[in-house]
């Protein structure tokens, strides 16, 4: 008998789209998680101002907001497939273009923030269209194991991505950890193509007939009628916003750790480490209902052991820290997947995943600005602690605020989402 905790393979047996996906997700997350940790780690180096890194974050987040919710609208109404090819094209671009200057000596950091926040765009859409396509490759009972798989191999990819970042950096300089994130997306493309189209399913004449604006709108007003779907965005938001200090990492690394480079992408590495181990155990969650409860709990863990991880003494101590609030986040985000896709019908996955990806990528950039405002008027440690005691916080009043998330279903939800998926298909034409 399979372990309880040992995750659910069957999805991935069965499916020859879901391997060619989940292989393409893990060659270009690790390009991007070593981009992740270069250029802050630029920018530090080039500035030595936590406010002036932490800035990049708020130069992402007007490229991240409108092209996640542009690309969300687009994955409802045009291949999916062939969408990610393009996103793909383009990210190859913008990370040779960080490493070209790079090996050209020190870019302005106009051209930095710019470089930053077209690639944070790219990355919405492309994790838009990917969320989109993963319920049309597998059956809906095998949903859940199939999210947790692909969330538990992206939490892989960012134990070795960060490490890998960090080791290039020492080894070959910035630009070979840029010019690595360009050859991986390379790769993406290549497992892409073969993936069979994946045109958006129950998209009907009146949808299509909608501007692209009227189609985001739509979307919108869809996610605020679903108050479950409200209370898991709000809640990462806030996790992230508060709890995530990577914009410090760099910052912690070289004036406290003394740990360099290195030090900078294992802080990165601790955090996803943890959530591989829970992600990658979680044989449990198919038979699991109250998933909003168990976000809750899992959020406020997180905060809990970020604000531990800013009272620590040594690296050690700190990457433990990380690492458990890693494997709270990771039991958070897999549930939290499940809410949104068991909730969305499928012609609005691309509208409703583009909010979800907006809410995943900007909440660590809001927490870049936030983290590294209070580390210029404080401390690096005060901001880190003190972020995680406000998630604690906040986790608490939006569950208060939003009775949905607490009170969600999965069974219930996902019988409901069958008899719409029913009452979607088409009637079967009478014999002649």
């Amino acid at each position: 008998m399979r372990s309880q905790l040992a995750i659910d393979l069957t999805p991935l047996h069965h499916s020859r789209d879901l391997r060619h996906l989940v292989a393409g997700s893990t060659i270009t997350s690790l390009g991007s998680q070593a981009t992740l940790v270069a250029l802050p780690y630029q920018l530090y180096v080039q500035t030595r101002s936590p406010a002036l890194t932490g800035l990049l974050g708020l130069f992402e987040l007007i490229p991240l907001v409108t092209l996640s919710l542009y690309g969300g609208a687009l994955a409802d109404r045009v291949d999916r497939r062939r969408l990610l090819l393009l996103v793909q094209i383009a990210l190859v671009l913008l990370s040779g273009g960080l490493a070209l200057g790079a090996y050209l000596g020190e870019p302005p950091l106009a051209l930095l923030y710019l470089l930053g926040a077209l690639l944070a765009g790219a990355n919405g859409v492309q994790n838009t269209v990917r969320a989109s396509v993963v319920p049309n490759v597998v059956p809906t009972s095998e949903l859940r194991a199939a999210l947790a798989l692909t969330f538990g191999l992206t939490q892989a990819t960012m134990v070795v991505g960060p490490a890998l970042g960090g080791l290039l950096i020492a080894a070959g300089g910035l630009g070979t950890a840029y010019a690595v994130d360009a050859l991986t997306c390379l790769g993406m493309v290549v497992t892409v193509i073969g993936l069979s189209p994946q045109p958006p399913r129950g998209a009907d004449a009146e949808g299509a007939e909608l501007g692209i604006w009227q189609s985001i709108t739509e979307g919108l007003r869809f996610v605020r009628s679903r108050k479950a779907l409200v209370g898991s965005f709000a809640i990462d938001l806030s996790a992230m916003a508060f709890g995530m200090p990577r914009t410090l990492f760099p910052v912690l690394s070289l004036t406290v750790y003394h740990a360099g480079a290195t030090g900078t992408g294992l802080l990165n590495a601790a955090v996803s480490a943890g959530a591989v181990v829970a992600a990658l155990t979680t044989g449990w969650l198919p038979k699991v209902r109250r998933l909003g409860r168990i976000v809750i709990v899992a959020v406020i863990a997180w905060g809990v052991a970020i604000a531990a991880a800013g009272l620590v003494p040594s690296l050690g101590f700190a990457m433990l820290m990380l690492a458990l609030a890693g494997a709270a986040d990771s039991v958070s985000a897999v549930c939290r997947s499940t809410i949104n896709q068991t909730v969305t019908p499928d012609r609005m996955r691309g509208r409703m995943s583009s909010v979800f990806s907006l809410v995943v990528q900007s909440g660590p950039r809001v927490g870049d600005v936030e983290g590294g405002a209070v580390a210029s008027l404080t401390s690096a440690r005060f901001s880190v602690v003190s972020g995680g005691l406000a998630c604690v916080a906040a986790a608490a009043a939006i569950a208060l605020a939003f009775p949905a998330l607490a009170a969600y279903d999965a069974e219930v939800a996902e019988a409901e989402m069958a008899e719409l998926a029913a009452a979607a298909a088409p009637a079967p034409v009478p014999a002649a």
